[in-house]
Parts: C-alpha cells; structure tokens; sequence
C-alpha cells in the first residue's frame, strides 16, 4: 500500500467515525460498539495520541524529572544548551547537531508568558519554535518570521482573554495549557560557541505580570506528573493519552472524533483501563497494534519531512502524518522553516545498512541545497534514530564546512557515507555511518521556493560498494 493510499483510507475510515461518533451523541442510551468498530477506533486513537504522548516522553525528561541524565531545567525558566548535540543526547529522537538548543517547557495555566528574543546580526538564524501538546507547530519567533531585531512575545495558554500589554510586539496563543518550545542558534564554525553562548544569554522569560509589575494570579494546582521511558510510549499510549488529554480542549472539528475515542475510554482523565467486556477489550488491544503496524509501514516509506509538521489548520483531520513525524523526527520544522529530505532505503527498497555497503552522495556543481540559511546531511542509527559514536566525533556535515570539501573535477561534491574511512584523501568529505542500519536526513533551513516548490530536489544515495 502506498503511503496515498494509507492515507486515503485513514481519511475514509476517520469519516465513518466521526459519523459514528455524531450518531452517538444523539442517540440516548449509545449503542455499545462491536468489537470490530472498537477495533478500528482504537487503531485510530493510536495514531491520534501517540505524537502527544512521544511530545511528553521528551518534557519529562527535560523539564520534570530532574534525575533523568537528560534533564535540563523546571518548567517555566529557559535551560541553555551551549554545545551541539551528540550521541549522548536521547530526550528527542532525530535531534540536529547543527544549532545548539535552548529549551523553554511552558505550563500556561495560571497566566501567559512574555519571551524576549534578543537583537543578532543579520547573517545568523535564530528561532524558538513553539510546539502544542499535541505536536502542532502553532507558531514560531525569530529569524523567517519577525527578522533579528529582536523583542518580547506573549506566549498564552487556550483560557487567557486579556489585552497585549504595551512593549509587546504580538501575541502567540497555544492551543493547550502545556507547551514544548526550543530556541535554534545557529553555529558558524567551531570558533563561534562564544558568540552563540551570547546569544542564548540574552533569551529571557518572565510571567506577565511580572513584565507589567501587576499581581499575580493564583498559582495552577499542582499536577501529578506520570513517569514515563521510551519501553511505555506505544504500550501504553492511551493510559498517557488519558493524563495528557486534560491539557487539551477539543478542536471544534474534532469533538465528534474525540468523543467517537471516549467510548472504548480515551477521554481526559478517565481511567485505563476502562470497565468494558473482555471481547472490547482485546479489540482495543488489536486496534493499537494495528495503529503501530500502520505507522512503522508509513515510516518505512517516508522520503521527506513534507507534509508531516505544521500548524493544527495546516494538519487537519491528517492524523497519520502527524503521527509519522513525530515518529520519523518529533519537534520537525514546518516546511517553511525548514525541510528535510531522508535518506533510509536503497533503490532496491532495502533499508540502508552501512555494515554491509558504502554509500555516497553527489551534489553538482551548480546543485548545493538552495536555502537562505544554511544546510546540512546528518547520521542517525537506523533503529533508534539517535546520533551514533564515531572516531571522528562528526555527526553532520554542512554549509560550514564547504571550504574544506575536496571538490570533483566538475567542482561538485561527493559526500561518503561509511562505516570505515574513505581514505586519508577523502575524510574530509567523509560522514561516519554505524556498523548496521543507517538512517539519513538533509536539513535546509529556510528553503528558498524552488526547494518548497519540488524544482529543486535532493540528489540521490548511491550503493558505492559492498564491505
């Protein structure tokens, strides 16, 4: 089946549950569901909340449990990090090496947030990107969208219904009470940590009645946070879906399928497992695992971020692709913002292995990645999809590096994708692989349209020889 295709029947079937869904609200008392239509339910509650609860596997972490090794501050405060990522970094799968993060987990129930983002210098990108629980990206500061003056944001929660207090540039509403946020900046060369630490100092965060100097409101309750390992995402995804969901008010064109979920018991705060017959039960089960099956055959196939991130408008009713990114990439730009072509199977539709064969890449002379930021090609084992130990300590190679590119006779670029060295000659062109699976990704930021438009298109990987 076709990832169109797999589409196209998720679409279908959500139309039926949503009819079901609409029927059920005004039947009184509901029908109980066979354990058919609870099965096909529950493969689409799948792939509804598990984004939400990948998105809370990596806040917990970072933000909520402080013995975690990946753990960089409390809610509410931004948490720098002044290097780039590594191998030993696994709060997020898919992070880039490229920018080094500032991370900034929001709970705005009692009162918004006003972010400063400090003024840099034109040449550089920057941005905080904000993230709903859900895994929407519902807007971003920085860089494409306001330019490098710099300013203060208001960050509000779904409830706020206040006035933007004056000093403030504008207004971003989340669409849940919780928020996932990273700042990106960028980093030229090696020499240039100092200048981003500079930067990432002057990313500041205050409640806003401390930036107007007016009283607080009443503190949020406190909130019982579930422990959670990357073993429980997909296990147990509606026991988390359960907690998360309170966070969460239905969209206006998903109550019917939200409440087509409450009746196999994924609702906000109810409990799991639900008090339902043992054949319901099963089913449920079986509609899961069919959930995951749908999602690993989609990730399989997948060649391109496109299509997979964005705002709830822009991912409507596309519950399968949201899914997919959080699985291939979670916290992935828009496409607007950047877009990243994968590389994870050979022409012969065999995932890549860098235990068994060479590979390479070419780019033209007149081929680079057209991108108004810069780009880069980065290496992820292929099961885990973190970055990979390597004798050279290089996970990416990028626009910073071009100067040290040996070129082609025609001026192009082959990069070498291997597990072993090219050769002295050619190690400067080299990206380490594992010893097995290989998962690939080429990141431009800020594509210019003929990337958006398909007029530019990313050259292919190329078997160079068996090992």
């Amino acid at each position: 089946m076709t990832k169109t295709t797999a589409c196209r029947r998720v679409v279908s079937l959500l139309g039926l549950l949503v009819g079901l869904a609409s029927s059920m609200a005004i039947a009184q008392p509901a029908k109980p569901l066979s354990p058919a239509q609870a099965r096909e339910v529950a493969k689409q509650a799948f792939l509804y909340a598990y984004p939400l609860v990948e998105n809370y596997s990596s806040i917990y972490q970072l933000a909520i449990d402080t013995k975690s090794d990946q753990y960089k501050g409390p809610m509410n405060q931004i948490s720098n990090v002044p290097r780039v990522f590594g191998p030993k970094d696994t709060s997020i799968v898919t992070p880039n090496s490229d920018t080094p993060y500032s991370y900034l987990i929001m709970d705005l129930r009692a009162e918004p947030l006003v972010v400063t983002m400090p003024p840099v210098e034109k040449d550089r990108y920057y941005s905080l990107q904000l993230v709903d629980l859900y895994s929407h990206n519902t807007d971003y500061l920085g860089t494409r969208r306001d330019g490098n003056g710099g300013g203060n944001y208001l960050i509000a929660g779904p409830v706020w219904k206040g006035k933007l207090p004056a000093g403030v540039k504008r207004i971003v509403r989340s669409d849940t009470a919780l928020m996932f946020s990273q700042f990106r900046t960028q980093l030229k060369n090696p020499d240039d940590l100092e200048a981003v630490k500079k930067i990432q100092a002057g990313y500041k965060v205050v409640p806003l009645s401390t930036f107007t100097g007016s009283k607080p409101p009443d503190p949020a309750p406190a909130v019982d946070y579930p422990p959670i390992t990357r073993a429980q995402i997909e296990p147990e995804v509606f026991r988390y879906a359960n907690f998360l969901l309170r966070f969460c008010p239905p969209y206006a064109d998903e109550k019917a399928i939200r409440q087509s979920f409450a009746a196999i018991g994924v609702a906000p705060g109810a409990p799991w497992p639900p008090r339902l017959p043992e054949p319901i039960l099963q089913a449920i089960e079986q509609g899961r695992l069919d959930g995951v099956k749908a999602l690993e055959a989609s990730a399989l196939k997948a060649t391109s971020s496109k299509g997979l991130f964005g705002t709830h408008k822009e991912l409507q009713g596309k519950y399968l692709e949201r899914a997919l990114g959080a699985k291939l990439g979670l916290y992935g730009n828009s496409s607007e913002e950047a877009l990243y072509p994968v590389y994870q199977l050979d022409n012969g539709g065999q995932q890549l292995d860098s235990g068994k064969h060479d590979y390479r890449i070419t780019f033209g002379k007149d081929q680079l990645p057209p991108v108004n930021a810069f780009w880069s090609v980065t290496m992820y084992d292929g099961k885990t999809r973190f970055l990979i130990d390597n004798p050279i300590d290089r996970y990416l190679v990028n626009t910073a590096m071009l100067p040290q590119f040996q070129r082609n006779d025609d001026g192009g670029i082959t990069l070498y994708l291997q597990h072993t060295s090219p050769g002295t000659g050619k190690e400067a062109n080299w990206l380490p692989a594992p010893n097995g699976p290989m998962y690939v990704v080429l990141r431009l930021y800020l594509p210019k349209p003929e990337v958006l438009s398909g007029r530019w298109s990313a050259p292919a990987i190329q078997e160079a020889s068996a090992r």
